[in-house]
């Protein structure tokens, strides 16, 4: 909740909308998400978005080589 408005705070997304997943790693080029992460992203607590958000800059250095 955002503590001035009492509103949900808004669902921080790392899409950039280039969607294309990688077949070699099955992860998105663009966000470096699982298909499963991406679809399940609007209902995962925001625990479970902070670990993926942590572990994406690893997954990108996949998609580079």
């Amino acid at each position: 909740m955002n503590a001035l408005s009492r509103e949900p705070s808004p669902i921080l997304s790392p899409c950039i909308q280039v969607c294309a997943i990688d077949p070699a790693t099955g992860l998105c080029a663009g966000c470096g998400r699982t298909l499963d992460e991406i679809a399940r992203w609007s209902s995962m607590s925001e625990q479970e978005r902070a670990r993926v958000m942590q572990q994406l800059p690893a997954r990108k250095t996949e998609l580079v080589r």
